[in-house]
């Protein structure tokens, strides 16, 4: 848990904490009023040779960026306030009675079923080495900027989607904004902004229609779906009333997901974003564990009712925002968590 100090000091922030030399069209998000101690200041700390950037608040994880992986870069493991994983363990470190499946649903990350004929979704160490050349991987290359300023962060890298061939098809730059937010008390909530630039390379790229998409959090045993064993407790909530199993291939502006880990009430709340293609996204999110929205596999999600196929023309851009708010101690209403998109909806 949080360590607060008494003395709690009232800040009004703006987006101009900020100002990095990424040109980028939008700004970093911000909260207008901020509650927070000097004890829950986030913190970058690059572990180079562990190939990670961890993300504190006060003398406790929130979660790392971990580019060591062979098939991908992501978020692991990412924490409550009171220092519950929300992630699964497996495959790096698995916790007793978690399910095995889908070894390539690690923490939280972003990547695609099918980006030229390759599969980057799916890709993971059971692939057979005969048939990775049906696969991409996407790989870690530079880490542009880190900074931190009382209750924000931001980290900027750069990855590359590559053919299993090495070639580059796909040159990718994420923003990741991490900050904390109070209106129950300090730290009880925690946002993920991922503001995500992809720019084709020499080829144009075709995004296929594929369910195996896109923006993807492996969630912890505990918040699977309260029916599938006696320790679920999740349920989904959608901003257009679907609840339960039924969310899934719906259209959503956003998506939130409640439970309790031992005697905390946690809520995983998703937000896509009016300027991304596809909104509102089509989410594929499961009751065993897989929570992702998906806003290009029109075809697939829709059952046949829609077509998307997204070309991306060499030496073009495309930009997905996403924001994650993860709550403790009692689950986020919908009241709150539409004048959280309200605000979202302004970057």
């Amino acid at each position: 848990m949080f360590k607060i100090s008494c003395s709690l000091v009232l800040f009004i922030l703006s987006s101009a904490i900020f100002k990095t030399a990424n040109l980028w069209q939008y700004p970093v998000p911000s909260h207008e009023v901020l509650i927070y101690s000097e004890n829950d200041s986030v913190v970058l700390s690059h572990d180079e040779e562990g190939k990670k950037v961890d993300v504190w608040i006060g003398e406790n994880l929130l979660t790392s960026y971990i580019y060591s992986d062979n098939f991908k870069p992501f978020l692991y493991p990412v924490y409550t306030a009171n220092g519950n994983p929300i992630t699964r363990g497996y495959p790096i470190n698995p916790r007793s009675g978690e399910a095995t499946d889908h070894p390539h649903q690690v923490g939280f990350w972003l990547n695609y079923g099918d980006v030229n004929g390759l599969d980057f979704w799916n890709n993971s160490e059971r692939i057979p080495s005969e048939a990775r050349e049906r696969y991409g991987t996407i790989a870690h290359i530079d880490i542009e900027n880190m900074e931190y300023n009382g209750n924000s962060a931001v980290l900027e890298v750069v990855k590359h989607w590559l053919t299993s061939e090495g070639v580059v098809l796909i040159v990718e730059n994420t923003r990741y904004h991490f900050s904390l937010y109070s209106n129950r008390g300090a730290g009880d909530i925690r946002m993920i902004d991922r503001i995500t630039r992809l720019t084709a390379q020499d080829s144009d790229i075709v995004f296929t229609d594929n369910k195996e998409g896109m923006l993807g959090l492996r969630v912890a045993r505990e918040l699977e779906h309260h029916d599938r064993h006696d320790d679920a407790t999740g349920l989904y909530i959608s901003s257009e009333g679907f609840t339960g199993h039924d969310v899934w291939g719906t259209r959503n502006k956003w998506m939130n997901l409640i439970g309790q880990i031992g005697d905390e009430k946690v809520s995983i709340a998703i937000f896509d974003h009016p300027g991304n293609i596809g909104f509102p996204t089509y989410w594929h999110a499961r009751g065993y564990g897989l929570y992702a929205a998906n806003p290009l596999g029109k075809l697939e999600m829709s059952g046949g009712f829609e077509e998307l196929n997204y070309q991306l023309a060499s030496g073009t851009s495309l930009t997905f925002m996403h924001r994650v708010i993860l709550s403790s101690g009692e689950h986020i209403s919908r009241e709150e968590l539409e004048k959280f998109w309200q605000e979202w909806t302004q970057y």
